[in-house]
């Protein structure tokens, strides 16, 4: 029987490296990475700085915008998502998306 460093080893020698469970933060670190890439294409958009983030109100539209965009098209975390547009907690960004939804359904 091969203990699990061994294992590890054998792999490495035949060119397997790490198995596919092994590449979670990685998936995550290119998340991020598209997640940054669409908050930084918005705010070039809609003429803004990064600088603004702390300027405007945390319920500004256009950060409601981005935060529907990033929710959209990543798998980032409304937390994620209120701490990098400087919305506050999570649960505000969820109530001003849930508040967006509902009024685009009347």
């Amino acid at each position: 029987m091969v203990s699990g460093r061994e294992s590890e080893e054998l792999r490495e020698q035949i060119g397997c490296g790490k198995g596919a469970d092994h590449y979670g933060q990685e998936r995550r670190e290119t998340d991020e990475q598209k997640a940054e890439r669409i908050v930084v294409e918005e705010l070039k958009r809609r003429g803004w700085k990064e600088s603004e983030l702390t300027l405007q109100p945390k319920g500004h539209k256009v950060r409601i915008a981005i935060a529907k965009r990033l929710r959209k098209e990543t798998t980032m975390t409304l937390k994620w998502i209120a701490q990098r547009l400087q919305m506050g907690s999570w649960t505000y960004v969820f109530n001003l998306l849930a508040s967006e939804n509902s009024r685009k359904k009347r």
